[in-house]
């Protein structure tokens, strides 16, 4: 009798029959992601600048100091107006500064870049340009098989490949 009373008394708290209380969520998540750049190209056009500065300098003849000279077409950029200068007073010091950037014309639309197969063949012609040449995919690939198998395939320049496997457990 001894020997049944341990197991009458853990047949008596129902412990050993009752059923388990605990939720189990099990998640499995995968994903490859695969992109290639585009090609870019920003160009900034510049206008025709001058200045000059000085002192104990006049122009010849009574003329005006140099400066822009309107363009003869609306596409066209200005150009330089050129003036001969002389000292103001024969034998005494002097200083003279002139600067001159001729500005970019217009391109008419539809010229500046080509892009061919993602490479940039050719640049639009502005005074400030920064271009990037587009990616190539070539070999660029990626697949995840359902039992989490990887395979990504490195593909040309500009290109980024990126698979994710992701097991969740939760248990409550």
């Amino acid at each position: 009798m001894k020997k049944f009373l341990p197991i009458v008394m853990l047949l008596m708290t129902g412990a050993a029959f009752a059923p388990a209380k605990a939720d189990l969520v099990h998640k499995l998540t995968t994903s490859t992601q695969l992109s290639v750049d585009g090609a870019a190209s920003v160009a900034t056009r510049l206008g025709s600048t001058y200045s000059s500065s000085g002192n104990n300098i006049s122009v010849a003849d009574s003329a005006d100091f140099g400066g822009l000279t309107a363009p003869g077409s609306v596409t066209a950029a200005a150009t330089m107006k050129q003036t001969d200068y002389e000292l103001t007073t024969t034998g005494s010091a002097y200083s003279f500064s002139e600067s001159f950037t001729y500005g970019d014309a217009v391109a008419p639309i539809g010229t500046g870049v080509d892009v061919a197969a993602g490479v940039v063949a050719d640049m639009p012609a502005f005074g400030s340009v920064t271009t990037q040449s587009g990616g190539v995919a070539g070999t660029l690939a990626g697949t995840i098989t359902s039992a989490g198998v990887m395979t990504i395939t490195a593909g040309g320049a500009g290109t980024d490949a990126t698979g994710q496997f992701v097991s969740e457990l939760t248990v409550n």
